[in-house]
């Protein structure tokens, strides 16, 4: 493993410390503020962010609604927080990579110093804050998907192993567990339901986009299935994965956490998901749009997949009420229970 001395990034005179010639500056300028916004990943920060807040709307217990948003901008926070630090580390590879040639670190707008910084402070304000209004499990929750993600998989698995993305893939599965969390204080079979389906999408999403850049991942030394494998086998592991989350991806619906909105979406998405991967492993060494369409359907198949979810939830559950003298009222059971300031979220079972 490529071991980084933090001692001596930290000393690196880009980073804006005190010195005799380079007087103390503030971290992020006002116009280097969109550099530093690129290194969050804001496109992949966004979808943690909106299957974790899948997870709060499902779970049956409402939060109020600004400790709702503190726990969403948390979760945002520390999404971001976990691609800052993966910027940092990955510098490297990314400067030799096409497709990650243009991100701030590798055209020297911000230096690796600088993002180490803002990544950390990031990730301990978002553990923090979650932690200071929702509660202890879904602050662990959040802490873990960041570690995993930094250490686990972009220090370690990136670069040593061909299951790199199918490993790696738990932490970007865990904001709907971390949603469910922040709202109910518990972990239930729903929420790790939600965590499966992400999981089994990670790889047959990445692998798609990872067949057109078979050189790029080479080049770099990243040992992608594509590049140590070939394309025979990484398609075979494609369809393979694409069945097995078609499966995955009718169990709310089965399991009766949904309803039949849900099921009729998950089951033509999930076949529509299956075919475009048989069409993969049907397609030529040469044919490249085969692996495009499956990665962008793949994109468009999640964001409908949970938003079918949240919907399906909405129209045909009943959500716990919480009374004027705050108690919480279930909707189904006329049971009151009593909240009190300590005990904001309630146990209960999804995500």
């Amino acid at each position: 493993m490529n071991v980084k001395i933090v001692a001596d990034q930290l000393c690196d005179s880009e980073a804006g410390f005190a010195s005799p010639s380079h007087p103390v500056q503030p971290l992020i300028k006002y116009g280097r503020l969109p550099e530093f916004v690129a290194l969050t990943k804001p496109r992949v920060m966004m979808l943690a962010v909106f299957t974790a807040l899948v997870g709060l709307i499902s779970a049956p217990v409402r939060l109020d609604p600004f400790i709702a948003f503190i726990a969403v901008l948390a979760i945002a926070a520390g999404a971001g927080s976990a691609g800052v630090l993966n910027m940092w580390y990955d510098a490297d590879i990314d400067a030799v990579m096409t497709r990650t040639a243009m991100r701030p670190i590798p055209r020297g707008k911000v230096s690796r110093s600088e993002a180490f910084v803002f990544g950390l402070v990031l990730a301990v304000a978002a553990v923090a804050g979650l932690a200071v209004a929702t509660n202890a499990t879904a602050a662990a929750l959040l802490a873990s998907a960041i570690l995993f993600y930094v250490v686990v998989y972009t220090a370690w698995l990136k670069r040593s192993t061909r299951q790199n993305i199918v490993i790696g893939g738990a932490a970007g599965a865990l904001p709907p567990v971390i949603g469910w969390s922040a709202a109910t204080g518990d972990i239930g079979l729903q929420p790790l339901v939600l965590f499966l389906i992400i999981f089994l999408w990670t790889p047959p999403h990445f692998w798609a986009l990872a067949l057109n850049r078979r050189d790029e991942y080479a080049r770099a030394g990243v040992p992608m299935l594509p590049v140590v494998a070939g394309r025979s086998a990484t398609t075979r592991q494609i369809l393979v994965y694409s069945a097995l989350l078609a499966a995955a991806s009718v169990l709310p619906w089965a399991l009766g956490f949904a309803g039949p909105i849900y099921g009729v979406i998950a089951a033509i998405c999930g076949a529509l998901f299956l075919w475009l991967a048989f069409q993969l492993s049907r397609s030529g060494e040469a044919d490249r749009r085969a692996a495009h369409r499956l990665f962008v359907f793949s994109i468009s198949y999640l964001f409908v997949l949970f938003a079918a979810v949240s919907i399906d939830r909405s129209a045909n559950s009943s959500p716990s009420i919480r009374s004027s003298h705050g108690a919480r009222i279930d909707a189904r059971s006329g049971v009151a229970t009593q909240i009190t300031p300590n005990s904001i979220s309630v146990r209960a079972r999804e995500v």
